[in-house]
């Protein structure tokens, strides 16, 4: 969409006609100390609270202080199966099939589980494969792995790098590597949705040239569930894991996803971690039976979850099976591309977006570069209202969110940002 207008007038009129803007009410806007709500564009650090989740959670307590320990069977929602109430919309989420998906643990302990059962080295394919910059906690867990299997983390570790004097990555120099080094390689593991730049890749197309040179492939996509159209199933990726509180709002350090394919879901001869939560419903409770996994992503479950964080995320993704994650994006897309079009009013001289400029190839995140500035001015947009987000050494992340933010939020970002640098 390029027939974007200037001016506070036509903000008001894009909030006006968008369907979605109801549901901003539905959610904590935090406020100054005068009362006036303040400009939060960092739901790709932590997302807001639902105005329900307080009644969610409410639910369960409320189930404990009556029932005790009957709740597991009990309760409104019964304890006992709760992540299975998650399931279907976290699939409908991440474009999975119920079977791959389960709500389990939180984010790096998902990747070294999904890393036990596949990332398994021989003395000649043992080395890991991510992008340069990515998410620190991906690079110490994939390290940690190299070393726990007795290999020099700084020799297994290759490195996906942007060319000389870019930001972004080329699906020509991975193929490249792959070419090099394929047969070297046992696991590629990427971030869906790249946290600095915001590059959302194909994982579609990673998958197929992984798989093409012998590796596993998996994604953390903590940066693309709840922000894109991930189509895991179809990605045809080995696993993915993501948390659930960035764009997912289901608080703090909360739970997180994990997708198995389907082609993995009734091997039991697959190298895993055990735990009774992953042994067949029907005679988990028998106690004395040998271990028989359950078939799927939920066969990697190890402990019964924590019912109050899972009510969290029960309040989140009840809104958004309502909403639907198409309306989601393309009014995300919509939302995005009228803030770049804003910050390119700036001037290139001032200002330069390194988020990739195609639509299908980001989510609603833009990093913005700004010439010679340092968090003096990232300091200066939180003084006057702002919630961004700062990355050394020179750039601001923002995040306008579809389900809560507005085109006024972000004509009014801009306009703070632009009397800054005036």
């Amino acid at each position: 969409m390029s027939d974007y207008k200037l001016g506070l007038d036509y903000a008001k009129q894009q909030d006006q006609n968008d369907e979605l803007a109801p549901y901003r009410n539905q959610f904590h806007i935090p406020k100054d100390k005068h009362g006036n709500e303040l400009i939060y564009l960092t739901g790709n650090s932590l997302g807001l609270q639902p105005k329900s989740t307080k009644n969610y959670i409410n639910q369960e307590l409320e189930d404990w202080a009556n029932l005790g320990v009957e709740g597991h069977i009990d309760a409104k929602n019964p304890w006992l199966q709760y992540h299975e109430f998650l399931t279907k919309s976290m699939a409908n989420v991440v474009g999975a099939k119920p079977i791959e998906v389960v709500v389990m643990n939180t984010l790096t302990a998902n990747l070294h589980f999904m890393m036990v059962s596949f990332y398994k080295p021989t003395k000649t394919r043992y080395k890991i494969l991510i992008e340069s910059d990515a998410f620190p906690s991906d690079k110490y867990a994939v390290e940690s792995q190299l070393r726990h299997h007795g290999f020099d983390d700084k020799d297994g570790l290759v490195l996906w790098k942007p060319r000389k004097g870019e930001e972004l990555l080329r699906y020509e120099d991975l193929e490249s590597i792959l070419k090099e080094q394929g047969d070297e390689i046992a696991l590629i593991m990427i971030g869906g949705v790249n946290y600095y730049t915001g590059q959302f890749f194909d994982l579609k197309k990673i998958t197929e040239l992984g798989h093409k040179h012998g590796c596993k492939v998996g994604f953390d996509c903590a940066h693309g569930a709840g922000n894109v159209e991930l189509n895991l199933h179809d990605s045809g990726a080995d696993f993915a894991v993501w948390c659930t509180y960035k764009y997912l709002n289901s608080g703090p350090g909360s739970l997180a996803g994990c997708f198995v394919h389907e082609r993995h879901a009734y091997n039991k001869t697959l190298n895993r971690f055990t735990g009774w939560w992953s042994h067949n419903k029907q005679t988990r409770f028998k106690m004395r039976d040998e271990f028989d996994v359950i078939p799927g992503a939920e066969g990697w479950q190890l402990s019964n979850p924590p019912i109050l964080s899972m009510a969290a995320i029960k309040a989140s993704l009840d809104m958004f099976e309502d909403v639907g994650i198409k309306k989601l994006i393309e009014k995300s897309k919509k939302l995005t591309g009228y803030f770049e079009f804003l910050l390119k009013q700036l001037g290139e001289d001032t200002i330069k977006i390194i988020t990739p400029s195609h639509p299908n190839e980001r989510g609603c995140q833009l990093s913005i570069q700004v010439k010679n500035a340092d968090k003096s001015l990232h300091n200066k947009l939180t003084e006057m209202g702002v919630i961004s987000d700062w990355r050394e050494p020179d750039v601001i992340r923002c995040a306008p969110v579809p389900l809560y933010n507005s085109f006024e939020d972000v004509y009014n970002l801009v306009k703070k940002l632009k009397r800054i640098l005036n």
